[in-house]
């Protein structure tokens, strides 16, 4: 398992019933997390001292209940900034877990030795994209949010990314794929962190089971000559890391380069267990 261990402002405290336990900066969330099945009990103080609380519904979604929490606030992780707020569906703008990703694919862009362009896909609110403009790359990012997009952009000026390399793009990322195609323009490495389910800006269905593969493949047409890396996200329970292996080694065979799958997780501060998140599938190219 990849390990997102290197966060000082945020830590996952505790987990029980169903919830964790978060401490983000100097504020604590109480959110529900579906790996979450063990019934202990809750004997940390922040139980009693959270700031909100994302309550889910029987009905499906859900609505938060705060306690003396700002609308927004910052975090820090090395030399990134981040603005925060709680939003629809128990989101607060960032995956810290991605954290592990960030560190990995950041040393290989400052160790390439040349320029790097990334192409980052349902970019969200930019962690990668920062990551990889932090660490020397030139970064196109790309979702259909246009408020994500946006949000992106306030954590590149809190970063001191303001004037960086960054193509902010929102747009339908299939489509906008199969026009880079065609106009020939190609990237040392792709970034990826699809949905589940998804609409494009113009009603585009996006289902991860039906998509994922065709759009690898896709997507790995974009490659350079040589290039860098390869990342795949995934948040789907059905979508193991094997999985993730078998596709990007089927579509990425004719580069020199090898494939790694692994689930990415938190450390749990109560019981110094590892809470998963996720996982992700990496290509990089051979040393």
């Amino acid at each position: 398992m990849w390990i997102a261990d290197g966060w000082k402002d945020y830590e996952v405290l505790d987990t029980s019933r169903g919830e964790k336990l978060e401490r983000w900066g100097e504020y604590l969330l109480v959110r529900p997390d579906p790996q979450v099945i063990w019934d202990t009990k809750r004997e940390h103080p922040g139980w009693r001292r959270k700031n909100g609380h994302y309550h889910r519904s029987s009905k499906g979604g859900g609505e938060w209940e705060f306690f003396h929490l700002p609308q927004q606030w910052q975090i820090r992780y090395r030399e990134l900034t981040f603005n925060l707020k709680p939003f629809s569906f128990k989101h607060t703008g960032l995956f810290p877990e991605q954290a592990a990703n960030w560190d990995w694919f950041g040393k290989l862009i400052r160790e390439a030795g040349r320029p790097v362009k990334v192409l980052n896909l349902f970019a969200y609110t930019g962690g990668a994209t920062l990551a990889a403009a932090a660490a020397g790359a030139s970064v196109t990012h790309v979702d259909a949010s246009k408020g994500m997009v946006g949000w992106a952009k306030e954590n590149a000026v809190s970063s001191g990314l303001k004037d960086a390399p960054i193509r902010w793009l929102v747009d339908d990322c299939v489509k906008f794929v199969e026009r880079e195609l065609r106009r020939g323009n190609r990237y040392d490495a792709v970034i990826m962190d699809p949905p589940s389910y998804g609409r494009g800006p113009k009603g585009e269905i996006w289902k991860i089971e039906e998509s994922i593969h065709p759009f690898i493949r896709l997507c790995s047409q974009l490659l350079s000559d040589d290039p860098l890396f390869f990342l795949v996200n995934s948040y789907t329970t059905g979508l193991a890391p094997a999985v993730l292996t078998y596709m990007i080694s089927l579509e990425l065979e004719r580069f020199d380069g090898h494939v790694e799958s692994q689930e990415i997780g938190l450390p749990v501060t109560s019981t110094g267990l590892i809470l998963p998140c996720g996982a992700s599938g990496r290509w990089m190219k051979q040393a």
